[in-house]
């Protein structure tokens, strides 16, 4: 049996050293290295299609021409003479202000309604979220099917309620295809206001309501002074986040109306994929989608602004 030295099994020298150099290393950097990857994958599958994105911009890249010729600002120019974009432009503004509006209101009276404790308030606020939980496509589609006619029952229930026969097309008239799209969504994205306002009315401390009473302040009063100054973060948050979806608003359009009558819904996406998908100018989408991008990372930055000057406060 060959006998081994002590000099044979020791580390070479700075073995060690280079052992404690990497161990302090990882575990500095160790919440790094453990987001590493899906940050690579990440910007993998990002990057390519943005620097792709921007290349189409400035080509003509349509899928009715053969090559792909520089053109230079030729589809920007063309989406901003376009006075379909314009339009639809100003209808996905006017959308998203007033289903964001109306959901407010309604999420935050249900807020309100539901803070407080009682029987049955389990199945009654589960009964609320459901409509968070179904898909969009699913919600437009059943809209559809009950506000069209001869079919849908939405004519003959307002019928008996207001008495006498009603006759409207919901989805084929301006203006009830507006409204149509409107009762939709606030449909499904109310709960999303009242489940955010129910937690942010839930965190105001309840010391404030019983000082505020042993005051005799009314009611309204303790809503005005106290609820809504406490509450303030959380509409912020809340109108942000909904907001931003809001504008985004496409598949509630596409089962309920398909951008009908005409063009009269054609919001900024509902355009876009029109350009894009069905009229194959993708380069004309693509020069549009950096459009709205842009315009959307202003109202981003207002909205980012006035969320951390009001979490500051």
């Amino acid at each position: 049996m060959v006998q081994l030295a002590p000099a044979d099994i020791l580390p070479p020298p700075g073995a060690g050293r280079s052992s404690r150099l990497v161990s302090a290393f990882a575990d500095r950097y160790f919440k790094w290295l453990m987001i590493a990857p899906a940050a690579i994958l990440i910007l993998a599958l990002s990057i390519y299609p943005l620097l792709f994105s921007l290349w189409v911009n400035f080509v003509n890249y349509d899928f009715q021409i053969p090559g792909h010729d520089f053109v230079g600002l030729q589809n920007f120019l063309q989406v901003i003479q376009d006075p379909l974009a314009s339009s639809a432009l100003v209808l996905t503004i006017l959308l998203s202000l007033t289903v964001v509006a109306i959901e407010f209101v309604l999420g935050l009276a249900l807020a309100l309604a539901m803070v407080r404790t009682f029987r049955g308030r389990g199945i009654v606020m589960s009964l609320l979220v459901m409509p968070l939980f179904i898909s969009p496509v699913i919600v437009g589609q059943s809209w559809a099917l009950f506000l069209q006619r001869p079919f849908g029952p939405a004519d003959y229930l307002l019928g008996q309620l207001v008495g006498h026969p009603v006759n409207i097309s919901w989805v084929g008239e301006v203006p009830w295809v507006y409204i149509a799209i409107v009762i939709a969504d606030v449909w499904q994205w109310t709960p999303f206001m009242f489940v955010i306002l129910l937690a942010g009315l839930a965190a105001i401390p309840q010391h404030l309501y019983e000082a505020a009473e042993l005051d005799g302040i009314g009611g309204l009063q303790t809503f005005v002074h106290i609820t809504l100054p406490q509450l303030a973060p959380i509409i912020t948050l809340a109108l942000t986040f909904r907001l931003l979806d809001a504008v985004k608003l496409f598949d509630i359009i596409f089962m309920l109306t398909g951008g009908g009558p005409g063009t009269a819904t054609y919001t900024a996406s509902f355009y876009l994929y029109q350009i894009g998908f069905q009229q194959f100018h993708l380069s004309i989408a693509t020069a549009g989608s950096w459009i709205f991008l842009i315009l959307l990372s202003v109202v981003i930055m207002v909205l980012v602004r006035r969320l951390l000057r009001v979490e500051a406060a």
